[in-house]
């Protein structure tokens, strides 16, 4: 019997796994795993979402001086191409995919004779067998029993629980209401697959035997089973009658509860519900929508992207560098408002216009590197010129109106010597 088990077991649960052969079910009765799961349309489409946003993010390889980030000149080669097996894109994304799945991510570390990473591929994580060693923890590879030693492989988690070694899987802790949810598109499929009426009995005022039960039920499941037959009329003879005895999907609020199975979906993977087509009342407006996005990008995105770089900054031969994702796009505003913004950030002195201009993928122009300061919107260097202007204008004003040079320069915190000289307009005052 176990082996017939392990035999039926198809290629992708293969590849997820589902645990142990005689798990729990839920308590809708159906069976949930990383499989399954995704048959769950607002499960399938909420890791497409993550994997996809994080798996396209532009990321680089930097390293900070004097409290600046700047772009090293010659990343290590592994960061542009992290495998020779998949591209950039799809090597993220199955790292993001396994950890939403299966609450762990597993990375094959390949190394040079000199022990520098030229290499990187995500494993199977149901391939992979964690366990606590008395120098660390220790990795087996189940199809191989090969052991994997805490330097040859990367393991990120989603969320570890103190004292464990393996990542918890959000499948397996939400399985009851993802459950509900595969049971409510079982029952829809199975609603319209019976021709989209309400199931009954068919009553009859004699006996029956067993072959003739049959070949009346299959007369009318034969002329009413089917999304085509749906809505046909039917025909009874003999004082045969046919009478309801479940509740229609309106009655029942199908509808509603396959609405809050999406929900509730949302609230699992921390994804703004507009993302997976629900438009509840309030939710679709601007203002609104332009703040989910921004609690997509800070509450459901930058954790995993700050995972994957702390685990991938280790494996860095410089240890003064380390990987950056950009996520500016992901909050960047409509052209008025980005304009808007540049425009104050120049005025404030803190872009020049080729910073502004790489923003937005534009060439950079001849001297537009210089920084200017709200003064006459001088260039940055010429300020302390510009000050002392104001300065000397202001004591000139002030000695002109009878103070003398020495109390203006220590008022104004002028460093230079008076002449001793009286001004002309003071002169006639003076002789008087």
């Amino acid at each position: 019997m176990l082996g017939r088990l392990v035999e039926k077991r198809g290629a992708f649960q293969e590849l997820w796994g589902s645990g142990a052969l005689f798990e729990r079910p839920s308590a809708a009765g159906v069976r949930v795993d990383q499989e399954t799961s995704l048959r769950l349309s607002a499960v399938y489409a909420s890791v497409r979402l993550i994997a996809d946003t994080i798996a396209t993010l532009p990321v680089g390889q930097y390293v900070r001086r004097d409290g600046a980030r700047y772009a090293v000149d010659t990343p290590e080669p592994w960061v542009a191409n992290p495998s020779t097996l998949v591209d950039r894109s799809t090597f993220y994304q199955q790292m993001v995919v396994s950890l939403l799945l299966d609450g762990n991510a597993y990375v094959l570390i390949t190394r040079d004779s000199a022990g520098d990473v030229i290499e990187l591929n995500v494993l199977n994580p149901t391939d992979v067998d964690p366990r606590m060693g008395p120098t660390g923890p220790n990795y087996i590879l189940k199809s191989t029993n090969r052991r994997l030693q805490r330097d040859d492989v990367l393991h990120l988690t989603e969320m570890l629980l103190p004292g464990e070694v393996k990542g918890v899987s959000r499948i397996e802790k939400a399985k009851d209401a993802l459950g509900l949810g595969l049971a409510l598109e079982e029952y829809a499929g199975r609603f319209f697959g019976n021709g989209a009426y309400a199931g009954g009995v068919i009553e009859w005022p004699g006996n029956l035997t067993a072959e003739q039960q049959q070949q009346l039920r299959d007369a009318w499941d034969g002329h009413h089973r089917g999304v085509a037959r749906s809505h046909r009329p039917g025909v009874l003879w003999g004082g045969a009658k046919f009478t309801t005895t479940t509740v229609d999907p309106s009655s029942s609020q199908l509808i509603e509860e396959r609405q809050f199975a999406v929900e509730e979906v949302a609230r699992i993977f921390r994804v703004p519900p507009f993302m997976l087509g629900v438009t509840t009342a309030g939710s679709m407006s601007y203002s609104s929508v332009e703040q989910q996005m921004l609690f997509f990008s800070q509450h459901t995105i930058q954790p995993y992207v700050a995972r994957i770089e702390n685990g991938l900054n280790r494996l860095l031969a410089n240890p003064q560098t380390f990987l950056r994702f950009n996520l500016s796009s992901l909050v960047r505003a409509d052209l008025a408002t980005r304009y808007a913004g540049y425009s104050s950030s120049l005025l404030a002195g803190w872009h020049s216009v080729n910073d502004v201009r790489a923003l937005e993928d534009l060439a950079p122009v001849e001297g537009g590197d210089q920084y200017r300061v709200p003064i006459q919107n001088l260039p940055l260097t010429d300020a302390p010129v510009a000050t002392i202007r104001e300065k000397a204008q202001a004591a000139q004003a002030l000695v002109n109106s009878g103070f003398t040079g020495d109390s203006v320069a220590r008022m104004l915190g002028l460093d230079a010597d008076h002449t001793g000289t009286i001004s002309v307009q003071q002169q006639p005052e003076v002789q008087e």
